[in-house]
């Protein structure tokens, strides 16, 4: 499948993931143990060779579109944040949740990396593995790990996730710990899936992505920095 112009091709592909979405969202009411985010990404594959069209060629004109809307949608967290009552939470026991869990979010894949002989570029890029994309592409920048493979570990690790957050949830019936959990464990992906779940998983996950992923941009660089110095 070719496209004449550019604008038309990204107008494409975006209607494509789109269309992806809208329908792995409706199966996922229908179907509550289906993963929406892993079911949009088949879907999209299937559409792309339904459609012949070559995946490089998607990727190359989806890419910056939504690579610029990323960021955006990361600062909007702040909206379900701002909807939450705070009123009565254990905001101390919460904080220390999030500092722990950034902590082991990061140097645990760091440390089994060492001890799996991995190169130093591919350890430094385990630091990101429980922020959100765009936070973890800023950090990757800052210590000086490789982009593309800060940017592989997020997005399989929110990918893992999300898909197996429902199977543990077994027997876990407090929304807020589910979603505070999606959120500080699968980043962006976790938190699409908890919304999935209902709104207060929504607003906790976001809590969990947002305050995770300030904490991490704050004291992993000032780690690696004095490891390195």
């Amino acid at each position: 499948m070719s496209f004449d112009s550019v604008f038309t091709a990204t107008l494409a592909a975006i209607l494509l993931t789109l269309a992806a979405h809208v329908i792995a969202r409706v199966l996922a009411r229908k179907l509550s143990w289906l993963p929406m985010v892993i079911t949009a990404l088949g879907l999209v594959l299937v559409f792309l060779f339904i459609l012949q069209w070559d995946y490089n060629h998607y990727y190359h004109v989806a890419k910056p579109v939504f690579d610029h809307l990323l960021g955006y949608v990361t600062v909007l967290l702040a909206v379900p944040l701002a909807a939450m009552n705070f009123k009565g939470l254990p905001i101390k026991k919460l904080t220390l949740i999030v500092v722990i869990a950034s902590m082991v979010g990061a140097l645990l894949p760091m440390s089994l990396a060492y001890l799996l002989s991995l190169s130093h570029d591919t350890i430094l890029a385990f630091a990101t593995r429980s922020v959100t994309t765009p936070i973890g592409l800023s950090v990757a920048d800052l210590i000086k790990a490789p982009l593309a493979m800060a940017n592989l570990i997020i997005i399989v690790s929110g990918l893992l996730g999300g898909t197996l957050a429902r199977f543990l949830f077994r027997g876990i019936d407090d929304d807020r710990a589910k979603g505070l959990a999606l959120g500080l464990a699968a980043h962006a992906f976790g938190t699409v899936e908890a919304w999935q779940i209902s709104h207060t998983a929504g607003r906790y996950a976001a809590f969990g992505l947002a305050v995770n992923g300030l904490v991490t941009a704050v004291w992993v660089p000032v780690f690696i920095s004095a490891l390195s110095g």
